[in-house]
């Protein structure tokens, strides 16, 4: 009944923005593809089936004979290191076989054991293959300790990194070597992920996102398996001391500070398997968690001192996610800036919060009345202006109404005056911008309410970086549910909010609807930028009247080489188009449609290659993070990794 309720609500939100014809044309389309696919044998994956995903997707034998004759223009040594402690047998004898068993054959496998006693019985794995070495340390140097003595023994091109009771897919090394003969530049690399139990039932696939600093710093979403090219390892010196439990998270913080971004390859295939199991991390017991946390907590806070950041961090949502809140250089002016017609109500709702609540003082409000009819909202301006803080500036008249005569003419003439045709929020926003006098500028709608009191020191404190372009936040409907947290390229064709509808109080896919982290686009809904980033980047783009104007905002600012943050600390109500009613005109849809069309031209290259904050195994159909129920035929020679032919921050031109 769910995928039922599922298909139904997407028909409606096709009929409502693309109109009925084009929706009936994507049904019989879709239709078509079904009835290929069933005469093909092949069948449509329910949601959650990941036995059924490795089925359809991952390499099967003749592919792996295929992999093993491949020639490689480069072919690196890679070493993989492991520090080995009290190794379970069965747990060796997994690892030792899925190394021999790789498609790609110039590796050897580097183990230094710090066990209090050495195993005998695991001779007979470790000498099967000459590339293999093992070293006996007699004594345990700590995590870091037995993994620096593994690098040592090391003398491959590039270092991967791998626990002792983790299992590598049989084709990773050749995935990584690929990755690498595409992207040469590469000098870390890492890929997705899921777990095993003891019992070899794999499950809960985490599928990531390309390279993202904020997001790193709240997680350490890369974990175990990662490649480091030899050059970056020795200018890391490997593990530092003092990070147990959280080591590997100290040396990814480390290496971000000491490589380009366009030289750390994602690669979204799951190519290695995190046991879990009654000694592993994963089921640590809560001293141990603790001891880790606080490790992971030092490894965050010690980076950013040697980046020059000033931040408190604390704990995130659940375990293993960090919150960092940035501190605020000075006292920065903020103009608030909320288009407005009519709906005094609501707009009081809005404002009044805003003055209640925030505990930010230097800001202003800066309402852009556009084409209000009723005589309730005028006499609500009037009160409006007697506050220092806020000013009215119409849009119309392209004035600021500063006095209660100047209201009353406003009223009077509105059935007389030339009105600005149509709802433009671009170029309502750039004229508010226009007119604000801050440094900073948020955008809000005027039918939110603010939750979060602190909210614009929590913004700032992200914005004021130099690396950062814009801040979203998170929204709510008034049924407790999410509104908004964040935005995906792609998703519904064009964009869509992640996580929609599911409730407040709940997670989704890996919680990060409830963690920072780094996209491609959020919500003008609620947006802070500098005043200055409308001028580099060309304002919002008033031929996006109503749809996209937000995305193609934000992309603009990526395309600078700038970050778009989503803080899920700052929270508002979203009473979501009371203002503007549903796209549910011809004329609307019309305009719908030839918005989508404007956004396509302008970003094929996100379109087509996905966005680098998502992941290419992931549904574009639904907003909460399921699988493809199809498969990703991306394994062979067909690879699609993420396009880096082009760097992110050349212009394209429509």
């Amino acid at each position: 009944m769910n995928i039922i309720k599922h298909r139904i609500n997407q028909i409606k939100f096709y009929i409502g923005k693309y109109g009925l014809t084009k929706t009936i044309k994507k049904c019989i389309k879709t239709v078509l593809r079904k009835i290929v696919r069933f005469l093909k044998g092949e069948k449509d994956l329910q949601y959650g089936d990941y036995g059924g995903w490795i089925k359809y997707n991952e390499p099967k034998d003749a592919d792996l004979k295929i992999q093993m004759k491949k020639k490689f223009d480069i072919s690196p040594k890679i070493s993989v290191v492991v520090p080995m402690f009290n190794t379970k047998e069965k747990f060796f004898k997994d690892l030792i076989n899925c190394m021999i068993n790789q498609t790609y054959s110039n590796w050897e496998l580097c183990l230094a054991d710090g066990s209090p006693k050495q195993n005998e019985n695991l001779k007979k794995y470790y000498e099967k293959d000459e590339r293999i070495k093992y070293k006996f340390l007699g004594e345990n140097k700590g995590i870091a300790g037995n993994s620096n003595s593994a690098i040592e023994m090391a003398t491959g091109d590039y270092i991967a990194l791998l626990d002792h009771d983790d299992v590598l897919a049989d084709y990773a090394l050749y995935e990584v070597v690929y990755a690498i003969n595409k992207f040469p530049n590469s000098e870390f690399l890492y890929s997705d992920e899921d777990k095993i139990d003891e019992n070899d039932n794999r499950y809960d696939a985490y599928f990531k996102p390309d390279f993202a600093p904020d997001t790193l710093r709240c997680q350490n979403y890369i974990c175990h398996f990662s490649i480091f090219k030899k050059e970056l390892m020795k200018k890391l010196n490997g593990f530092q001391e003092g990070y147990d439990g959280a080591q590997d998270y100290d040396i990814f913080l480390r290496m971000s500070e000491q490589t380009k971004p366009e030289n750390i390859t994602h690669i979204p295939k799951i190519l290695y398997h995190w046991r879990v199991h009654n000694e592993s991390t994963a089921k640590l017991n809560s001293h141990a968690k603790n001891y880790a946390f606080e490790a992971g907590k030092k490894a965050i806070e010690d980076h950013l001192k040697r980046v020059g950041l000033e931040g408190e961090v604390s704990p995130g949502c659940i375990e293993g996610i960090y919150r960092i809140d940035y501190k605020v250089k000075g006292e920065p002016k903020v103009s608030i800036v909320i288009p407005n017609k009519d709906g005094k109500e609501i707009l009081e709702v809005a404002i009044n919060s805003i003055l209640d609540k925030s505990t930010y003082s230097n800001y202003e409000i800066v309402v852009v009345e556009n084409n209000s009819e009723t005589e309730e909202i005028y006499e609500y301006y009037k009160k409006l202006i007697k506050n220092p803080k806020i000013k009215i500036a119409n849009y119309n008249t392209g004035k600021i109404i500063t006095n209660d005569n100047e209201c009353n003419m406003e009223y009077t003439k509105k059935n007389k005056r030339q009105v600005k045709s149509g709802f433009n929020y671009s170029a309502i926003i750039n004229f508010g911008v226009k007119n604000s006098t801050g440094e900073y500028v948020v955008q809000l709608n005027n039918d939110t309410e603010l939750i979060t009191p602190n909210w614009i020191e929590l913004m700032l404190g992200f914005c004021q970086r130099e690396d950062v372009g814009a801040v979203g936040v998170k929204l709510y409907f008034p049924d407790e549910t999410i509104q908004h947290a964040g935005i995906i390229v792609g998703i519904g064709g064009i964009a869509g909010n992640r996580f929609k509808s599911i409730p407040k109080s709940g997670h989704g896919y890996f919680a990060k609807e409830s963690m920072i982290e780094n996209l491609s686009a959020v919500t003008a809904a609620c947006i802070m930028t500098t005043k200055k980033i409308y001028e580099e980047v060309g304002w919002m783009d008033e031929n996006l009247a109503v749809a996209f104007n937000d995305v193609d905002f934000c992309l603009k600012i990526r395309e600078k080489g700038l970050l778009v943050v989503y803080n899920p600390f700052v929270e508002f109500w979203h009473y979501e188009s009371k203002s503007r009613g549903q796209e549910n005109t011809p004329a609307k849809i019309r305009r719908f449609q030839g918005e989508m069309s404007r956004f396509e031209q302008r970003w094929p290259e996100i379109l087509d290659s996905g966005d680098p904050y998502y992941n290419v195994n992931l549904s574009l159909d639904t907003e909460v993070y399921h699988m493809k129920n199809i498969k990703v035929n991306y394994y062979g020679e067909e690879e699609i990794i993420r396009k880096k032919t082009k760097k992110w921050g050349e212009k394209n031109e429509v």
